[in-house]
């Protein structure tokens, strides 16, 4: 299973760790979208940025 996770909100103003979290998920600006596996590293990393991202599950 993997996620599809799409920027839906822009990182000014955003603590210097969610910053990272989002550089570190493949994105960067809003609408910019990235495919990572479902696992629980990447589970936690969104769960840092929830306000700022959505998230889908797609199958393989």
């Amino acid at each position: 299973m993997k996620l599809k996770i799409t920027q839906t909100r822009s990182i000014i103003g955003s603590l210097q760790n969610q910053k990272d979290t989002i550089k570190a998920l493949g994105l960067g600006r809003p609408n910019y979208v990235s495919i990572k596996p479902k696992n629980e590293q990447i589970l936690g990393m969104i769960n840092v940025v929830r306000h700022l991202v959505t998230v889908e599950e797609i199958a393989d």
